[in-house]
């Protein structure tokens, strides 16, 4: 299992989870974020921030678990849909899940991701 986070442009969210959704995954969690640093933020929508001393910028962190298989494939979709080709388009970082139970049924591990997108 993997979980995916990904930092994008917040106008970006809508597609994104719509062609997420459009491949069969539900269980998604989107956050509104501070972005800071090269790459992650688009430098014509900076502001200054006296907590920060430096520049930041609004931006989108989408989370979701999903089977080692769907990956590639929700790395795509995310990709195609947050492009612009301009700074800030985002960051998208992929981490190892050592186990997922569900609080309510205890179910584990794949039985847990029932409403995640698996390849078919």
């Amino acid at each position: 299992m993997k979980e995916i986070k990904a930092y994008i442009r917040t106008e970006k969210v809508n597609e994104i989870i719509e062609s997420l959704e459009e491949m069969g995954l539900t269980g998604v969690t989107v956050i509104d974020v501070m972005a800071l640093g090269p790459g992650l933020i688009d430098e014509s929508k900076a502001k200054y921030s006296m907590e920060y001393v430096e520049r930041y910028s609004k931006v989108a962190k989408l989370e979701l678990i999903c089977s080692g298989e769907a990956v590639e494939t929700i790395i795509g979709i995310i990709r195609k849909n947050a492009y612009t080709g301009g700074a800030g388009d985002g960051l998208i970082a992929v981490s190892e899940v050592q186990n997922v139970v569900k609080i309510r049924s205890g179910r584990a591990d794949e039985e847990a991701l029932d409403c995640i997108a698996k390849p078919e």
